[in-house]
Parts: structure tokens; C-alpha cells; sequence
């Protein structure tokens, strides 16, 4: 399968897409449609020469927003469609070939990612409609941590909850921890090496990978679990909910959208969620920028040290996502709180790192652990997997 994938990520009110080549010197096509739903949608996007062009599309839904991505492909025409969707529950340990039966268990599911699988099955439903021949498949976040051994993905609940209704860890951000885990291998030469991965952008997650497998990782049952992040709350205690009801009569909708919507570095700061805007407020001397900061690293720092006892070796970490790929001060603080990991930060190469390119920040001492950066690609991996399902399956 040689022809260009069509890689769809969809929201509620967006769709991201990228029109995936077969080789890395081709041109691809990616862009972005936003504020679905409202009376000022734009699509914006980059052309095959890199040039960024923008378009007003109005009050659109997701099938028209779809056919104005179609004729911003400069006539390239898919071969197969590939869609992110987020929760694939204990059923989907791999990409799968989308059919009616296939979008019935993914509905199912949508009680486990209430914000994220309907806007999925929006997606997936709009290019049907539009790409009734092609082949249509389903990558999940949460596939690649199907691994994980009953110890890592089992709560300390009754047995009921787990065996009739699914209550247990699911990891997400499967296809990010995937990529950078293997280009880790490839780069350190090692068959199959023991990363932990620190997968930083405003939805955060970490995860212990060994010859390719998660053994465990910080997100839950849903993405609310672990580290903090931008706008989530990440990790906090179970009865904080029972207290927040009792003392402030909050319901549980209320609840849900502090701990989503209104916590994690915002919530810390009182000012944003954009750690660029942090930093900067912090060298200024914002104390709730510096908390943030400060409370953001720590717990990465503890997840790492928690989830290395997952792995039989530890060879190295890497930094993704859009903060751990563009932010020296967050890896410096991360490692600084590591040091019985033995790795040693190479200060110079940590600051001289280039966005979306690769690279090794550690001082290369040999037998310690390394520290790579390295831009993940999600839509790349989905598209792979897409292209090796449809190898393999009979059309």
C-alpha cells in the first residue's frame, strides 16, 4: 500500500488532519479546522510547497469541514483513512478495520471518554459518508498499554466493578508513547531498550516501555489520572469529591469540570496554561507561576521514579509533546530531581535544542542512562499502523 493515509483527529469542534506519504521526502499535507459548531470555522493548513494557507468556512458541521479539507489536498487522493480515537476499552489491542460492529463497541466505550470518543465517532462517521470505497481504520490511544500486566492496570476495587463494568487502568497517549519509545531504540542502537517515556503538552502522561511493550504508564481509567497538566488536575485524593459535595454541596458535574477544565497549571498559576506564558512570569517573579511550574515538574519527577520500577533495565528517558520537546527549564527541573537515576544532564545541549528536531541532552558518560528529546508523530504512527493492518488484511 503505497498511497497517501489521511490521518483524522476529531473533536467536538475541531478536526486535525495530515495526508501522510509513504516516504519522509515527500511534502505533507496537515492543517487544522476549528470553532466547528460556531459561525466562524477556519480551516488552516500547509500546502505541499510549506506555505501556511487559512480559510473562513462559516457555520459548518464535520462533513462539510471534511470536504474543505478533501480540496486543500491539491488533488492527492487518500488510500485509506486513519482515526485517532481515544478509548478503545479492553477490546482493542491493535488497529482495527472500521465497520458497523467496530463503531457500535467504540459507542460503547464513550461512558469511559465522554470528551473524546463521540467527537471521534463524528469523525469517523463524516468520512464514511464522504469516502464510502476507502478502507476506514481505527488507531487507539489506548492500544499500546494492553500490555500492561494486571498489577499495573488493576484498582484496589471489588472484583464486580472490574469484571461487569471495566473499572480499571487504561493509559492513553498510546500511539505518542509508541513512536518516541521505538525512535529511541533506533537512535541508541539497542534491540529493544527500557524508556520511560514523558509525554508533556497540555494533556501529560508517562509510561515504562521495555522491548517495545508498556509495562505501566500514569493515565487511568480516563485521562484525568497522573501528572498534572494544563487545565487537569491530575492525581488527586478520592475523597476530595465526597468532601467537595458535603462542604461546598457541589454536584458531580461540577466536580468533573474543575478537575478538567479549571486545575492543573491554570488552576496553580491563576494565570494561563501555556507554559511558555509561565516561564515567562516566573523569571519575572510570579510566585504562582513558579509554584506551578515547580508542582508541574515534581510530579513528573515522581511519576518517572514511580513507573521505573516497571522496568528490568533502565537505558534512558524521553522528553515529547509540546513541552517536553520546547521547554530546557521543565527537563532541567525533571532531571534535577532524579539523580539517583544516575543520568547527567548536559546543560549546553539541553538549551540548544531545536524544535522538531531530535536530540541527546545527556553528557554521554558511558553506562548511565540517556536523555533524548524527540518529536513525537502521531499522525506518522497512525498512518503506519494503517498501512500495516491493510497489508495484512484481505480486502
Amino acid at each position: 500500500m503505497n498511497d497517501p493515509v489521511l490521518v483524522i483527529n476529531c473533536g467536538s469542534s475541531s478536526i486535525k488532519y495530515a495526508l501522510v506519504p509513504t516516504t519522509a521526502n515527500q511534502p505533507r499535507l496537515t492543517g487544522l479546522v476549528e470553532r466547528l459548531g460556531s459561525s466562524d470555522a477556519r480551516l488552516k493548513g500547509v500546502d505541499s510547497r510549506g506555505d501556511v494557507f487559512t480559510s473562513d468556512l462559516g457555520d459548518v458541521g464535520h462533513v462539510q469541514a471534511l470536504k474543505a479539507i478533501l480540496e486543500g489536498l491539491e488533488g492527492h487522493r487518500p488510500s485509506a483513512v486513519g482515526h485517532r480515537i481515544v478509548h478503545g476499552g479492553e477490546r482493542f489491542t491493535r488497529a482495527t478495520l472500521i465497520d458497523d460492529d467496530v463503531v457500535a463497541a467504540i459507542e460503547q466505550t464513550s461512558a469511559l471518554a465522554p470528551l473524546h470518543n463521540p467527537a471521534n465517532l463524528q469523525g469517523i462517521a463524516a468520512t464514511r459518508s464522504l469516502f464510502p470505497a476507502l478502507p476506514q481504520v481505527a488507531v487507539f490511544d489506548t492500544a499500546f498499554h494492553q500490555s500492561l500486566p494486571p498489577r499495573a492496570y488493576r484498582y484496589a476495587l471489588p472484583e464486580s466493578l472490574y469484571r461487569d463494568h471495566g473499572i480499571r487502568r487504561y493509559g492513553f497517549h498510546g500511539t505518542s508513547h509508541a513512536c518516541v519509545s521505538a525512535r529511541a531504540d533506533a537512535l541508541s542502537g539497542l534491540p529493544g531498550g527500557g524508556w520511560l517515556t514523558a509525554h508533556l503538552g497540555n494533556g501529560c502522561s508517562t509510561a515504562a516501555v521495555w522491548e517495545g511493550r508498556s509495562l505501566d504508564t500514569s493515565m487511568g481509567l480516563t485521562p484525568l489520572e497522573g501528572l498534572v497538566m494544563g487545565t487537569r488536575s491530575g492525581d488527586v485524593d478520592p475523597g476530595l469529591h465526597a468532601h467537595l459535595a458535603r462542604h461546598l454541596g457541589w454536584s458531580l458535574e461540577r466536580i468533573d469540570e474543575v478537575l478538567n477544565r479549571e486545575s492543573g497549571l491554570l488552576g496553580l498559576s491563576g494565570l494561563t496554561n501555556d507554559m511558555r506564558e509561565l516561564e515567562a512570569a516566573a523569571d519575572k517573579g510570579h510566585a504562582g507561576a513558579t509554584l506551578a511550574i515547580e508542582v508541574f515538574c515534581y510530579r513528573i519527577a515522581k511519576s518517572l521514579a514511580a513507573l521505573s520500577c516497571a522496568l528490568p533495565r533502565l537505558d534512558g528517558i524521553v522528553f515529547t509533546g509540546g513541552i517536553g520537546e520546547n521547554s530546557p527549564r521543565v527537563r532541567r527541573q525533571v532531571v534535577d530531581l532524579l539523580p539517583h537515576f544516575g543520568v547527567e544532564l548536559e546543560h549546553n545541549a539541553n538549551l540548544a535544542t531545536v524544535r522538531g528536531r531530535e536530540a541527546r541532552i545527556d553528557t554521554q558518560t558511558p553506562n548511565r542512562p540517556v536523555l533524548w528529546v524527540i518529536p513525537t508523530d502521531e499522525e506518522g504512527r497512525i498512518a503506519d499502523e494503517t498501512r500495516k493492518l491493510l497489508g495484512d488484511t484481505p480486502r
